[in-house]
């Protein structure tokens, strides 16, 4: 038997359900999968770019729609910032970066978001150098600095690309952004994909883990580049069991949230899926979700 507070929380990523869905339609859905939460995406689209200047009306609106069927919209995957990056060599690309920033934490705060997931790239579509490293790390203090203000909490996502691919390298970043509404926000799946050792990371960093994405990925393995999306979990190298072994072991009960892509019309079968081979695997390993 297991209290309350004994379970995890579970969300899902608003991409898992297909971007024509209304937000009604959106909630309804994740609601009747079983999920807590949602985790709103803003990414380099105009589409979901204009979220971030929402009028407080719209805002007002959507809160009234997740409290009227009790499922909050808790997180904010914020991957804009790969379009415009903190460590762009081009001033202008950064003062964007910035405005991003400040404009997600003014609408996390509207909607009563607590944590929002920041890209690790420094740059993305550019070179990468020693300069785009150090814009990298002065616009994440910078980020801190305004989170601190408001209050709410970045998590900084281990990434699909090298440059932030482990918990170890999130570690060596943290030293120079010291605050505590700086943390990681960890994918098992990116994780795994570049063949670290899942539950040594997640050991390594559990003062600094706020949050953590359940992503299913293939591994890099010799010339072969692995799979960093667009798998049902168990399709995969993730270790899940392992995972909840050790998160359990470590005591962290910090939000999950399952991330995948809506693809097809089979959309909703393949989370109702990958929830319920989290959920099974989850208890063999003597964890639960709520």
């Amino acid at each position: 038997m297991y209290s309350q507070e004994d379970n995890f929380r579970l969300g899902l990523y608003e991409k898992a359900m297909p971007a024509h869905l209304t937000w009604e339609e959106k909630i309804k859905a994740a609601k009747a999968l079983g999920f807590d939460f949602i985790e709103m995406s803003i990414d380099e689209s105009d589409e979901r770019q204009a979220r971030l200047v929402w009028d407080d009306s719209h805002i007002a609106w959507l809160r009234r729609l997740s409290e009227q069927y009790s499922l909050p919209i808790q997180s904010l995957c914020l991957s804009a910032h790969r379009r415009f990056p903190f460590g762009s060599t081009d001033p202008e690309v950064r003062d964007k970066a910035h405005q991003i920033m400040e404009q997600a934490i003014t609408l996390a705060c509207k909607l009563g978001i607590r944590c929002i997931q920041l890209a690790g790239y420094d740059v993305y579509y550019e070179p990468q150098s020693p300069e785009t490293n150090q814009h990298f790390i002065a616009g994440m203090q910078a980020a801190a600095k305004m989170a601190e203000r408001a209050g709410v909490m970045l998590g900084v996502e281990i990434m699909d690309t090298p440059y932030l691919n482990s918990l170890s390298k999130f570690e060596i970043l943290k030293r120079h952004i010291p605050s505590p509404f700086f943390m990681a926000y960890p994918d098992v799946g990116n994780i795994t994909g570049w063949n670290y050792d899942i539950c040594t990371e997640l050991k390594l960093s559990r003062q600094h883990i706020i949050q953590i994405h359940l992503k299913e990925t293939r591994k890099v393995c010799g010339p072969g580049k692995g799979q960093f999306r667009d798998l049902v979990i168990g399709e995969g190298d993730v270790d899940f069991p392992s995972v909840f072994h050790t998160l359990s072991e470590i005591g962290f009960k910090g939000p999950l949230v399952l991330e995948m892509w809506a693809q097809d019309e089979n959309w909703a079968d393949n989370v109702a899926l990958a929830k319920s081979r989290l959920e099974i695997m989850a208890q063999e390993s003597g964890v639960s979700f709520a």
